[in-house]
């Protein structure tokens, strides 16, 4: 096994990797900015290296910069976690011109599978369903305007580098096409360096289901079953949960072999989600692969025992799969996303926690890089806390989670907690009735785009 990695990330993940280590007997070396001098993430790795100043462009996204720690410090591995360079082919070839080991796929996987439009044809290939869409990205408005007319209205444009909503529109007219088209392909350009657009049908109320996938250098590639996405606002995810209400035995069956099978089709290798939209009827659409670890993944390992991160690590360093595809969910997990924003205005709000109060009790795991006097910068993703909670069934999971979002204590800083609360105790939610525009009905207002970024 390893016997040192260095974390190319920052607040929890960062810890996140760092624990697992820990029990595997790995040191670890954390880099960061100078906005993150105090996170937990330095505090408990065994070496630490300054980057950079604070904004990320300077620091966690300065390839050269992370390989020079690595280098310095002697770390066999670098894990990239999620976002930043999580995705990056480069980042990857980089590392490996460098000798050092990347934890996840191989720079060919990320590529094929990153690029939406490439993606969306390897899944044909290998006889998955997809959405009626272009073969490839968008040459012109006059290509979009003419496929649009095809598929018919509305659709949706998707940055092909990238996610996390960015560089995505929905079009409900050729009226709008064209200008949304624009906006789409300057914000891809600036979140992923790469403006290319691909166009699709965009359907009204679909879920978002996705299917974790692990996979070995050996050709065995399994999934470890499903979680339910569909409780999203712009595109972004605000609470997750596993197993999905609207899967029956049959099509969980159906949609995890279509996952395992794209995932062998491209020799996947290491952790990664196939990510589908799913219809009221039954039917199912391949979406997109993240090919890193998911910022949910902890719900799959609160219902099949398995610590995704020290797979991670352990198919990094060549050991094969032990664990059986398809493991039964044992109980019902949630995940409820804790945002440095305000619950109305989604206005971020980064600055001094004054008081930081995490709940516990049974079935109650908060991953966190937060306590109390912990300032939060402005320069990142505004998530302080992955509040996760694990009981019998659904509706005891629901219970747990409510009772958990009551105790969790977090003032000098506007939080999401009440957006949480409020719907876990909406009856739809409860019901199991959700979609991708569960927001949108759930209170229009919550929908709004917020005010600043950051």
């Amino acid at each position: 096994m390893f016997k040192k990695i260095l974390i190319a990330n920052r607040g929890e993940i960062a810890l996140r990797i760092i624990q697992a280590c820990r029990e595997l007997s790995i040191r670890t070396v954390a880099v960061f900015s100078t906005a993150d001098r105090d996170s937990l993430h330095v505090t408990y790795a065994d070496e630490d290296v300054c980057i950079g100043p604070g904004p990320s462009a300077h620091s966690y996204l300065n390839i050269s910069a992370i390989i020079s720690a690595a280098e310095i410090t002697g770390a066999e591995a670098v894990h990239p976690g999620y976002g930043f360079l999580a995705e990056n082919a480069g980042f990857a070839d980089a590392l490996r011109e460098c000798k050092i080991k990347w934890i996840g796929p191989s720079p060919d996987s990320i590529r094929l599978m990153g690029d939406k439009s490439r993606a969306r044809k390897t899944a044909r290939e290998a006889g998955i369903p997809v959405l009626p869409g272009s073969q490839e990205a968008l040459s012109s408005a006059d290509e979009a305007r003419a496929l649009a007319s095809r598929v018919g209205y509305p659709v949706i444009l998707k940055a092909s580098a990238g996610g996390g909503g960015r560089g995505m529109r929905i079009v409900h007219g050729p009226e709008e096409l064209e200008q949304q088209l624009q906006t789409a392909s300057e914000e891809a350009a600036v979140a992923f360096g790469d403006g290319s657009i691909y166009l699709e049908k965009y359907l009204v109320e679909p879920r978002h289901i996705e299917f974790q996938i692990l996979g070995d250098r050996y050709g065995n590639v399994i999934h470890l079953g499903e979680r339910e996405c569909s409780i999203q606002r712009r595109h972004q995810k605000l609470l997750e949960e596993a197993p999905s209400s609207a899967l029956t035995p049959e099509l969980r069956l159906s949609m995890g072999e279509a996952a395992v099978r794209l995932a062998r089709h491209v020799g996947y290798q290491n952790a990664g989600t196939i990510e589908f939209l799913l219809e009221r009827t039954g039917s199912f659409y391949f979406m997109e692969m993240n090919t890193r670890i998911q910022v949910e993944h902890p719900v799959t390992e609160m219902v099949t025992g398995v610590d995704l991160v020290k797979e991670q690590l352990r198919l990094a360093w060549g050991e094969k799969l032990t664990i059986r595809s398809g493991l039964q969910a044992r109980g019902h997990a949630i995940e409820c996303r804790i945002n440095a924003e305000h619950p109305e205005t989604f206005r971020p709000s980064p600055g001094k926690v004054e008081t930081f109060h995490p709940p516990g009790g049974p079935g109650v795991r908060v991953d966190t890089h937060v306590y109390e006097d912990y300032v939060i910068p402005p320069f990142y993703d505004s998530l302080v806390a992955k509040l996760i909670v694990h009981a019998a069934d659904r509706p005891e999971a629901i219970r747990r989670m409510e009772r958990a979002l009551d105790f969790f204590v977090i003032e000098g800083i506007d939080t999401s907690i009440p957006l949480h609360r409020e719907i876990v105790r909406d009856d739809r939610f409860r019901r199991g009735d959700v979609s991708t525009r569960f927001m949108e009905r759930f209170r229009p207002q919550k929908s709004a785009p917020k005010l600043v970024g950051v």
